[in-house]
């Protein structure tokens, strides 16, 4: 996807200039171009901008709320499993059925030979 064609900082400059606009000669215009289509145009991406903000700041939470979750989740699953370990063994079908790898199936470290 291509860069944007406008800077981060349009609705400032569009600010200024219809600060500057409006001092300078508010029946100004350039063609269809006037203040009050700046105004009206600046007001309504201000009002997205506005909700983008909110909506990204309530994606957060939900994100935080969603992290916290699957840890609680996660720390679940790892009781189960060593609790099935503790009772039926390692080497057991009961722990691998619960997502464990069998002590038989694991494989052997692998010894690497130290250079000089």
């Amino acid at each position: 996807m291509p860069g944007k064609s406008y800077p981060n900082d349009v609705i400032e400059q569009a600010q200024v200039v219809s600060n500057a606009w409006t001092q300078i000669s508010p029946s100004l215009a350039f063609g269809s171009l006037n203040a009050s289509a700046l105004n009206a145009t600046l007001s309504a991406a201000t009002a997205v901008q506005a909700q983008i903000t909110s909506l990204e700041t309530q994606l957060i939470d939900l994100r935080n709320q969603r992290d916290d979750l699957n840890a609680g989740i996660w720390d679940v699953v790892k009781r189960v499993r060593a609790g099935m370990k503790a009772i039926y063994g390692d080497d057991s079908s009961q722990y691998e059925m619960i997502g464990g790898t069998r002590m038989s199936e694991r494989k052997s470290p692998v010894r690497r030979v130290a250079s000089a």
